[in-house]
């Protein structure tokens, strides 16, 4: 059978692959399950954190919904490692077993931090600075206008995250994650389609959402080549630094975009989210029945018994 498109409802359900599983975030009730290494499905639930005030402003709600997805998604993929068991598949080497020793609880604490630093970094060299860097020394040696620059500039960072993208893509072990990611949108577009939630069924809908992470992420990188047109190009480091102060108001706006396209279809939200839909190429991928049946056991404890409550 083809795929399935249509939908009968849009739901504010949403959620993030894992390590052999899929996180869910329902209206009220969060999920997370996760296939252990003798095939069984782990699946644990929580209350959904209540939406404060600052998160219902637009533009501000942005902001504030990403960090917390950030923080809940990293947890969540941490959790999965070890429940899937890759965190224990290799031997430990001399340094974690000194360290083990000699921090104990405190070591997985200095460990997320070193990771989230160092993955800062990694973000603002590569997506930041280095665009920046190259592009204001070629613009220098052929005399281009300041609003060239950013526009040159622009582009360099989406050629560099499309091939990123490829990339870690071809892993094998971040391709088997982007299976369920896969395993994720199908499944939400089942359950969008008002049918039973089964492998047999969610098998049949698009890999693809315009709610996705990944269409978001574009979509900052679009805005920021309007909203970074201001900042000065006479100090590399000066403009990293504003950028990084203007990035909360990127997010911000285009949370908003990302947000109208999904409650709406037609044909100007089709032609804004056609870039981020086939950019999911890399990103997503087609998942087994197994993968379904994981996202599915998390999906379900996150739909409310008020239908009307999820709608988004």
């Amino acid at each position: 059978m083809s795929e399935k498109s249509c939908a009968v409802k849009k739901t504010s359900i949403g959620g993030q692959a894992l390590i052999e599983g899929v996180m869910m975030r329902g209206p009220r009730v969060s999920a997370m399950s996760v296939r252990k290494p003798d095939g069984t499905i782990y699946s644990e639930t929580w209350e959904t954190a209540a939406n404060r005030w600052y998160t219902k402003l637009p533009f501000v709600r942005g902001i504030f919904n990403l960090f917390s997805m950030l923080a809940l998604g990293y947890q969540c993929l941490m959790k999965s490692a070890d429940i899937s068991g890759t965190s224990e598949e290799e031997n430990p080497s001399r340094l974690e077993i000194w360290l083990e020793e000699h921090l104990g609880d405190k070591m997985s604490v200095l460990f997320n931090a070193l990771v989230t630093i160092v993955a800062v970094v990694i973000a603002v060299g590569l997506f930041m600075l280095l665009p920046a860097t190259l592009v204001k020394y070629l613009g220098s040696a052929l005399a281009a206008p300041n609003y060239l620059l950013t526009i040159a500039e622009g582009i360099l960072k989406i050629v560099i995250f499309v091939l990123y993208l490829f990339a870690v893509s071809r892993t094998p072990d971040i391709h088997r994650v982007f299976q369920y990611h896969g395993a994720e949108h199908k499944t939400i577009a089942c359950y969008e389609a008002g049918e039973e939630l089964t492998p047999e069924n969610a098998m049949k809908y698009p890999r693809f959402h315009p709610r996705c992470g990944t269409s978001f992420m574009l979509i900052v990188l679009i805005i920021s080549i309007i909203v970074f047109s201001v900042v000065t190009w006479s100090s590399i480091w000066m403009r990293v630094a504003l950028k990084i102060l203007l990035l909360p108001v990127v997010v911000g706006i285009a949370y908003e975009i990302i947000r109208f396209a999904g409650r709406h279809d037609n044909a100007f939200t089709r032609a804004i989210s056609a870039p981020g839909l086939w950019l999911q190429n890399f990103t997503t991928f087609e998942p087994d029945a197994s993968m379904l049946e994981v996202a599915i056991a998390s999906m379900k404890p996150c739909i409310p018994e008020n239908q009307d409550e999820d709608r988004f």
